[in-house]
């Protein structure tokens, strides 16, 4: 219960409940549909559709615009929003066409910052030379790490080497540690004191880690750095059958990258745990990881690597799914790319919670917190690198603009019954 003058209410419901119909509206008009690899956010905003679309009436939704002085304002206000965060992604892609043109022409030069990890530290150097460094390899770090039997027994343990070891890698090597796998780790800086407190051998140069001979090579490179920093790997110094994980937020791009630049005698599987250091901060429980065997030898011994990877995740009660690379992109656009979206458009609005906030509130507030932990490099690799988030992006802006276009004529028919039929002064509605 709650007292308060009916200003103060005014003020709160501008705010919390126009700008949270408008956004359901908007979604709404998507036809957006529960998909197999549903994350949270996207569950979320789902069920603010349902709220807004299904049981309010447009009415109540135009009754809320014209009551209410600064609805004008928010509703400008997210068009802009929207507007700069388009302007900021085609700027990028500008850059990245530019630098096609006019630079060097190689398709690995990415107009964006200097390739990092997860953690926002940059990988490789691009003056490095892949030859000089092979020709240049230290003896090998002899550090050992901690392995717990708690789940896995000698026959089941890999050796998993990651590549990028930034806040997702870190993420990912903390289980698989207590799970009992031996986790070895390599990034261009130095997380020596990172690994060593979670059970991990570091490596300061990738030969170095590759000599170790791991059974599993996991990159967990950005998405823009990927490219460069499987071209820089020694991958002669590995066994010819390594299996190659990625575990990027696209799947079609790594697929062909690795297909194109590993040896026939590589396996490959790709996948996407669809949760992070904060959702999945209280476990993996029901929470999707996704895969696809993209070749995989059929001998028992890696067919067996492979499923053992998997159990990884299983283990921990993960919602595992196998399709394909190019269905899960199509997915992807939808549930990820449109989560991130309406999550950054709100974001540059500085929302705040109020006295009076909804539900449907609240799961924006949250949406807003969850993407703003994500890098700008994350949501450009999404738009860039799934060939079906241009779609998305203008469904959403035709969305959009026709939300207003309803508005506006509902507002332009009722001034002209005034103006035309019920008012003989005109001067009265004008002013």
């Amino acid at each position: 219960m709650m007292e308060m003058s009916c200003a103060e209410h005014h003020n709160y419901a501008a705010a919390s409940q126009f700008i949270t119909l408008t956004v359901g509206r908007v979604l709404g008009a998507l036809k957006l549909e529960s998909t197999p690899i549903n994350t949270k956010g996207y569950e979320a905003l789902l069920g603010l559709v349902e709220n807004t679309s299904s049981g309010d009436s447009f009415d109540l939704y135009y009754e809320l615009f014209m009551h209410h002085e600064n609805a004008l304002e928010i509703l400008e206000r997210l068009g802009l929003a929207f507007d700069a965060l388009k302007n900021q992604l085609f700027g990028y892609l500008h850059q990245f066409v530019g630098n096609q043109l006019f630079g060097n022409g190689n398709a690995d030069k990415v107009a964006a910052p200097l390739p990092e990890d997860q953690n926002g530290t940059a990988l490789v150097s691009s003056s490095t030379s892949k030859a000089m460094r092979w020709q240049n390899a230290a003896q090998p770090q002899d550090h050992k790490a901690q392995i717990s039997d708690r789940f896995v027994d000698n026959n089941s343990r890999l050796k998993i080497a990651i590549v990028g070891f930034g806040n997702f890698g870190q993420f990912l090597a903390k289980t698989m540690v207590r799970q009992g796998h031996l986790v070895l780790a390599y990034s261009r800086s130095d997380y020596t004191d990172v690994a060593q407190k979670l059970g991990v051998s570091y490596f300061s140069n990738a030969e170095d880690l590759f000599e170790k001979r791991p059974e599993v090579v996991l990159i967990c490179t950005s998405i823009l750095s990927t490219e460069k920093v499987l071209r820089s790997l020694p991958l002669q110094r590995l066994k010819k059958n390594t299996l190659f994980v990625d575990v990027l937020s696209v799947k079609e791009f790594p697929r062909n990258l690795l297909l194109q630049n590993l040896p026939l005698d590589c396996d490959i599987l790709c996948t996407h745990p669809m949760f992070g250091p904060e959702s999945g901060k209280n476990g993996w429980n029901g929470l999707p990881f996704v895969y696809d065997k993209v070749r995989v030898g059929g001998d028992e011994s890696r067919v067996s690597r492979c499923n053992k990877f998997l159990d990884i995740f299983a283990r921990e009660g993960c919602k595992m799914v196998e399709m394909s690379c190019a269905e899960h992109d199509m997915h992807a656009a939808e549930s990820q790319f449109i989560t991130h979206t309406v999550g950054r458009v709100l974001g540059k609005l500085g929302l705040k919670s109020t006295a009076v906030d909804t539900n449907g509130y609240k799961t924006l507030l949250s949406l807003v917190e969850t993407t703003a932990g994500d890098s700008f490099d994350l949501y450009y690799g999404l738009f860039l690198y799934n060939m079906n988030t241009m779609e998305q992006l203008k469904m959403l802006d035709m969305a959009f603009e026709s939300l207003k276009k309803q508005l506006f004529r509902r507002l332009h028919g009722v001034i002209h019954d005034q103006i035309f039929e019920e008012t003989p002064d005109k001067s009265q509605v004008m002013q």
